[in-house]
């Protein structure tokens, strides 16, 4: 599983020695030189799997990054600033960032709390999922309901796949489509309504898992049927 980090941060010089220490351990370094740019990335390539964050940015600010990206994703997030009193970490924490590092750092403790993150991707990547009587194999791909084996498309798994690990929340189809189809997609955002239809009926009476949340979105909840 190769991972891929995304590396947030106006001052290139400081920007390429995390990537190099990145490099090192084995993982992809993804750069973006301010906000803005960090926010484009994260949606074209949707397969970022960490985020190294740096608050004072030009264009937008490390907060304003980490505000659009938590509407749309619970992907790992590491604030990396020089503001490094209680305060501030109280606050990049509240904001919804997983961890928050102080400049100048450590190397090992950089080293051992990118690692840890990276453990638990790969523990939560290749777990089964099961909800209800949906099973989901992530490893080998394979979708049961009631242990009966059906056949998903790519787009269908990915779905299911999202709607599993974001189960009885409000998904509205702008945060579906930025995760399934990506930030830039330019067709009708009614193809999400299409292939949820195509996805319940393979999901045979498991389908009615997937509520429709009339005036925002859908819900997947899991009820006795």
């Amino acid at each position: 599983m190769e991972i891929k980090i995304l590396i947030a941060e106006d001052d290139a010089i400081f920007r390429e020695l995390v990537c190099d220490i990145i490099r090192k351990e084995g993982y992809i370094p993804i750069e973006a030189c301010d906000g803005k740019e960090a926010i484009d990335v994260f949606f074209n390539l949707k397969d970022i799997d960490i985020i190294i964050l740096d608050v004072m940015m030009p264009v937008y600010d490390g907060w304003e990054v980490l505000k659009e990206i938590r509407e749309h994703s619970d992907i790992p997030v590491i604030m990396l600033t020089a503001l490094g009193d209680e305060k501030h970490e109280v606050i990049g924490l509240n904001k919804g960032a997983d961890d928050y590092i102080s400049k100048p750092f450590s190397y090992e403790v950089f080293i051992a709390r990118i690692n840890n993150m990276v453990r638990k991707l790969k523990k939560e990547h290749f777990k089964e999922l099961i909800m209800g009587k949906i099973k989901i194999n992530q490893e080998t791909h394979k979708v049961s309901v009631d242990d009966f084996e059906v056949e998903l498309n790519n787009k269908e798994y990915s779905l299911l796949t999202y709607f599993l690990k974001n189960c009885n929340r409000v998904l509205t189809r702008e945060q579906i489509l930025c995760n399934i189809w990506g930030y830039d997609f330019n067709g009708d955002i009614r193809t999400i309504d299409t292939h949820i239809k195509t996805l319940r009926a393979k999901l045979l009476n498991c389908g009615n898992y997937i509520k429709t949340v009339r005036g925002s979105g859908y819900m997947f909840e899991v009820s006795s049927i």
